[in-house]
């Protein structure tokens, strides 16, 4: 009887495992060119939480849309700051990006972010991101 615990135990845990890489290592979180829409809206709040893997930060834009409330992933801040771009609450942006699930919750990965009639182009058209010299990574 222990035996079978064990083993049930065991693929129990390997499939948590599973899951929790998939999650971790981009399965959802990778760009998906076929879910990627534009939106419209004004900023109202602007986060840079700390990376997991480096300890760098990124940049999370929360928008007010015609639609509802939606979280906006960005890229890392030094990125944002090589390319001379800022956000801060208040102000209008369009975001071109990919609808994906992290935990459980909709977000966009932005591919490109355009205010004030410039455009911070963030991935190319298959959602490599610009500052991974071309590697996939995530956000």
């Amino acid at each position: 009887m222990t035996m079978k615990r064990f083993a049930l135990l065991t693929l129990l845990l390997g499939l948590v495992a599973s899951a929790a890489f998939a999650q971790g290592r981009g399965g959802i979180r990778h760009y998906d060119p076929k879910t990627e829409t534009t939106v419209k809206g004004t900023i109202t709040e602007v986060q840079q939480p700390a990376s997991m893997r480096g300890g760098s930060t990124g940049v999370h834009l929360f928008l007010k849309t015609d639609t509802g409330d939606l979280e906006v992933h960005a890229s890392p801040s030094s990125y944002v700051s090589q390319k001379q771009f800022s956000f801060t609450k208040g102000e209008a942006i369009e975001v071109v990006g990919s609808k994906v699930t992290i935990a459980g919750k909709e977000v966009i990965l932005a591919r490109e972010i355009t205010k004030d009639g410039k455009t911070l182009v963030l991935r190319n058209a298959q959602g490599v991101p610009q500052w991974s010299g071309g590697r996939r990574d995530n956000n």
